[in-house]
């Protein structure tokens, strides 16, 4: 068995993180941990942005992520950037995957502003209780609410508005030569 991999894809709303997500679990059996499953649990009972919910939702994703390396378990993340969530996380993400043996790497999608906006109200983002409102996404990008300190790079930045999601996962794999060696284990 390899060391397990994180792949942490981030990147603005709307700009395909899941959907390129998917694509990449499918081709290395990678799990995929969708930072959603996380916020829409809390959401259940807390509000966005609450006390509880900020001070329940990084410490949830960083036990997951450290408990998948400690099991030998690679992992897809998806992450958007934004001013709830601490400065401090994704340093904490790291060192809980690389603490035990694990390696990280990041992806960054990017997408023109245009192409996010079109994306938004798409009907696959109901399904996870995500932003789909062009006006809300506007306001947050024009507050600088979306801004998010700098994020490690690993020499890959896609951009999803001209590549498929499925053209963007190759590119993911072949970039880090990720393969079905570092999934994990049965």
């Amino acid at each position: 068995m390899s060391d397990p991999v994180l792949v942490f894809i981030h990147g603005p709303t709307a700009v395909g993180k899941l959907t390129v997500a998917r694509e990449v679990a499918e081709l290395t059996g990678f799990r995929l941990f969708h930072n959603h499953l996380i916020v829409d649990a809390l959401t259940a009972v807390f509000e966005f942005g609450s006390e509880p919910f900020e001070r329940l939702r990084e410490p949830m994703w960083l036990a997951v992520l450290h408990d998948a390396a400690c099991a030998g378990i690679s992992v897809i993340f998806t992450f958007t950037p934004e001013k709830t969530v601490s400065p401090d996380f994704v340093a904490e993400a790291v060192d809980a995957f690389e603490r035990v043996g694990g390696k990280v790497v990041f992806v960054a999608l990017t997408s023109a502003t245009e192409v996010q906006d079109a994306r938004i109200a798409d009907e696959s983002r109901a399904a996870f209780g995500k932003l789909r409102s062009v006006e809300i996404q506007r306001h947050l990008r024009a507050n600088g609410l979306m801004d998010y300190p700098h994020l490690p790079h690993s020499g890959l930045t896609i951009d999803t508005g001209v590549s498929s999601p499925r053209a963007a996962a190759q590119t993911i794999v072949r970039h880090f030569s990720l393969s079905t060696a570092n999934a994990s284990p049965s």
